[in-house]
């Protein structure tokens, strides 16, 4: 579930919550809601017809995301990783919606906001660092371990990038740190 439909079902009254998640999210038929609840099926659906009302209300209105596995996926996903690697930050920013966020958890700290991403990009990878990404999945969404190249030639993990798209731009980009490495697979350097 999206951030933002958690956010909605905490502002709806507890009774329109309660048919929603049983109704849309577990299935239930109108008149097992009711019975559980005990109200009537006319109750239940009307309670099932505000929730919906209040949580359109609510929702910001998105494009939705790119299929998963799609062209238009891996497209956006290649723009953004070759955009990364030459450190083109304008290129970088073309990709982004204008309300982006970027967190990198457990960091408490976001960034909102084309401008304000692009200058925090600008201090990360417009400084001569070549990067290097092997591509992953994570939350049904495109993702990539990362890895800086050292010197040496070794390319070693500065972690686990993962894009949230809507519509044909990146609305958001999460970085866990190295220590999410394993539960993907990757290993925590690649050789030269």
């Amino acid at each position: 579930m999206s951030l933002a439909f958690v956010t909605a079902l905490q502002i709806l009254p507890a009774r329109q919550r309660a048919v929603l998640i049983l109704r849309e999210v577990l299935g239930y038929h109108a008149d097992e809601v009711a019975d559980m609840l005990d109200v009537t099926v006319g109750s239940a659906n009307s309670l099932l017809k505000r929730a919906r009302v209040g949580l359109q209300q609510r929702l910001p209105r998105e494009d939705p995301a790119p299929a998963p596995h799609s062209a238009a996926e891996q497209a956006l996903a290649a723009k953004f990783v070759s955009a990364y690697q030459a450190g083109d930050i304008e290129a970088l920013v073309a990709l982004l919606t204008t309300d982006v966020r970027v967190s990198m958890p457990p960091i408490p700290l976001e960034y909102h906001g084309r401008d304000v991403v692009a200058r925090f990009y600008a201090s990360m990878i417009g400084q001569g660092r070549t990067y290097d990404f092997v591509p992953t999945r994570a939350n049904g969404q495109p993702a990539f371990g990362a890895y800086l190249r050292a010197p040496d030639g070794i390319r070693r993990a500065t972690g686990v990038i993962v894009l949230t798209l809507t519509g044909d731009r990146i609305c958001a980009i999460t970085r866990f740190d190295n220590s999410v490495l394993s539960r993907f697979g990757l290993p925590r350097s690649l050789p030269d």
